[in-house]
This record gives C-alpha cells, sequence and structure tokens, in this order.
C-alpha cells in the first residue's frame, strides 16, 4: 500500500488483510491484527467512547495492548483520550519525550509495557464521535506517509464495522446507543449507579471513584465494577 495507490486500493487491500486474520476472531479483533501486520505494529486497540462519557475497550490485538488502551480510561489521560476529545489524529513518534508531560502517569505505564509510540485515530462520521482505534510499537519513530494513510483506511473501516455493529444489534434502551460489548458496558453502568447511591455523590464523580480503585488495585476496570455489582466490593469501605 503507497501514496501511488489508486482511491479504491487502500480499501482493498485492508479488507484483503483483514480477511486473511482468523475466521474464528471477533470482526474488531481481525482489524487491529490486520492493523498490526500493515503498519509493522506490536500491537492495536479500538475503543468506543461516546460524549456521554461511556468508554471501553471493544477489541484488541493481545493482552498487553488491550491493557495499555485500557490504562487510559482507569487513568484518565493518554493520546486515545485526546485524539476522541480534539477530534483529530494524536501522532505520538516517542512516548520518553514530551509526552511525559503531556501524560505523566499513562507515559510511563505504557513504557512499562513495552510501547515506545502510539498513533490513536478518532472514528468519526460529521458530528458523531464513535471511538478511537490506537496503534503502538515497541520502537520509537514517525509513521510514513503511506503508513498514515493506510491508518486511515483502517479508522475508516472501523468506522464501517461499528456502524454495522449499531445497525444488526437489538435496542436495549431510548439513548440510541446499541449493545456493543464495549467491556461489559451495562455493567459498569449499574456499577456506578451502586457506588452513586453508596457515596452520594453525582455519577461522574463515581466513575471516577471506580478507575482510582481499579488504578490503586491494579487491577482491570470491568473486574472491578463486576465485585461492585455482585456485591463483594463496596467503595465506602462497607464491604459486605
Amino acid at each position: 500500500m503507497t501514496s501511488a495507490d489508486g482511491p479504491g486500493e487502500p480499501w482493498k487491500a485492508v479488507r484483503h488483510l483483514i480477511a486473511r486474520q482468523p475466521a474464528d476472531l471477533m470482526l474488531l479483533q481481525r482489524i487491529c491484527l490486520a492493523a498490526v501486520e500493515a503498519l509493522s505494529a506490536s500491537g492495536s486497540g479500538v475503543s468506543v467512547m461516546t460524549a456521554d462519557g461511556t468508554r471501553g475497550v471493544c477489541a484488541a490485538s493481545d493482552p498487553v495492548s488491550e491493557r495499555v488502551e485500557e490504562l487510559q480510561f482507569i487513568l484518565g489521560e493518554g493520546p486515545c483520550i485526546d485524539a476522541f476529545a480534539e477530534r483529530r489524529p494524536v501522532l505520538t513518534a516517542d512516548l520518553s519525550e514530551t509526552a511525559i508531560h503531556r501524560w505523566p502517569v499513562y507515559a510511563p505505564s505504557a513504557q512499562e509495557a513495552g510501547v515506545r509510540a502510539v498513533f490513536s485515530f478518532p472514528l468519526q462520521v460529521g458530528a458523531a464521535r464513535l471511538g478511537v482505534i490506537s496503534v503502538f510499537r515497541e520502537r520509537t519513530g514517525q509513521l510514513t506517509r503511506g503508513e498514515l494513510r493506510t491508518a486511515f483506511t483502517f479508522a475508516d473501516v472501523t468506522v464501517e464495522a461499528l456502524l454495522d455493529m449499531q445497525e444488526n444489534a437489538p435496542a436495549q434502551d431510548g439513548s440510541g446507543a446499541s449493545c456493543l460489548n464495549v467491556g461489559h458496558r451495562a455493567e459498569l453502568f449499574q456499577a456506578q449507579g451502586m457506588v452513586m447511591v453508596q457515596l452520594g455523590v453525582p455519577i461522574g464523580e463515581a466513575l471516577v471513584r471506580i478507575r482510582a480503585h481499579a488504578y490503586a488495585e491494579n487491577r482491570r476496570l470491568d473486574d472491578v465494577a463486576r465485585d461492585i455489582v455482585a456485591r463483594r466490593l463496596r467503595l465506602d469501605g462497607n464491604d459486605e
């Protein structure tokens, strides 16, 4: 895939790479694996995000990438969050340079996991924002012009996949958000409500408390939410 390709060639090449991935995997994970192959990356992840605060890792190429992607939601900082908020790609060729000042907790944590560069691309259609696809590398350095074009194509393909999932999934509420599997989102919503009641705080503050607990205990966000819903954990200290 080079800049000399015709308008339809990047799409054809990307779709071919996706089709080569294991057929038993969900489409978004196959997209992540194909992105790793096409962009000479060490990992990739797709996160679904909405303006009302819904956030979660939807798919990843491997467990390490999933963890590095999820860290951003636990810490509340990172290129994925910035790409979504700013509606533009956030291309970080070296996490050890200015990224340390921009993301003082996320950057060193990602480096500890072996990540040296992160490239995050917003998934959006007009004014509608769906999330972000991120690409991780174990070495520093910018994407080439051809790689950048390919990455944008992967973002477009991912948007199409998410919209197809929304259209085909049965609606479960009146919010317009379909039941995409974004890290047990419904369970996280329930946990937020329970913590809101326990601590007497707004719903947004409840999510902050859950994330803070997950970070402090070095646990996955969805595991903490599951314990809260099952009443195995209370963040007010009164465990049942």
